[in-house]
């Protein structure tokens, strides 16, 4: 599906791939409803929208809140005359500790956000896809979808569910006028870490600059991703990290597992 003169609801597009997402797609002629529950974000995303950003509206919302996320489908409907295409962006990390460790607190407000959230707004902007020529679904996973990360199990475990949701919607919706592509970014230059509560900004900078490996750039990923739509793609992974393992679990997931479990050791201690 061309985005031009589309109308694409993004879910996280306060910051990271989801700003980069929407900047992208308004640049490219597509019309954005940018979702977020970080207000302050969502106006920064539009002060970098330039002279496209008529065609951005901003939603400041809780994608927890089912009652909240089936109104909105008509509130962008009002604003931008339909809804074309949905990014399911949005998502968090668990704290690094093991399951053992970790609080049913921390547990339940991944699944919320990380699998629910998809649900919902995937159940409420549905119905309006079926009435266009042609529309789009985009489910953002993670490499910790498909490949486990000790520290971030229950965080892989939602990603995993959505991946299983994705291929389910496409297996669905393959005779219809909707596409789905499931998305498995890698290692990306973002502050999820921040966002997710688990560090500050600085710190968060810090560990990217002392990484092992290069963080792919956010707008990077997200043109990855938009030609992903065009080309009406089922998977993609965005990155060499994604990539690779993608490759390497397929073939040796043992092997694979215990690589990662290695470099994973010293920070769970």
């Amino acid at each position: 599906m061309r985005v031009k003169q589309k109308t694409i609801v993004v879910t996280g597009a306060a910051s990271g791939i989801g700003r980069e997402l929407s900047l992208a797609l308004l640049k490219k002629g597509a019309r954005v409803a940018a979702l977020d529950i970080n207000e302050e974000g969502l106006q920064e995303t539009l002060s970098l929208s330039n002279d496209n950003g008529e065609n951005m509206s901003l939603h400041t919302i809780n994608i927890t809140d089912k009652d909240a996320v089936s109104a909105l489908p008509e509130k962008i409907i009002e604003k931008h005359g339909s809804i074309d295409g949905l990014i399911n962006n949005a998502g968090i990390i668990q704290p690094f500790v093991k399951v053992n460790d970790l609080e049913y607190d921390s547990i339940k407000k991944v699944i919320d956000i990380n699998f629910w959230g998809v649900i919902y707004l995937t159940k409420g902007i549905l119905p309006y896809l079926y009435k266009r020529s042609e529309a789009h679904i985009v489910n953002v996973s993670s490499m910790g979808g498909f490949l486990p990360v000790p520290g971030q199990t229950l965080y892989g475990a939602s990603k995993a569910a959505v991946k299983l949701l994705t291929e389910g919607l496409y297996s669905e919706l393959r005779d219809t006028n909707i596409r789905v592509t499931i998305v498995f970014p890698g290692a990306i230059a973002t502050n999820i870490s921040s966002n997710s509560g688990l560090v500050d900004k600085e710190a968060e900078k810090q560990q990217t600059e002392e990484s092992s490996f290069k963080a792919l750039p956010a707008p990077k990923a997200a043109e990855i991703i938009i030609k992903a739509i065009e080309k009406n793609k089922f998977r993609v992974c965005v990155g060499k990290d994604a990539r690779t393992m993608d490759l390497l679990y397929r073939l040796f997931p043992k092997y694979a597992t215990n690589m990662i479990a290695k470099k994973m050791a010293t920070l769970l201690g």
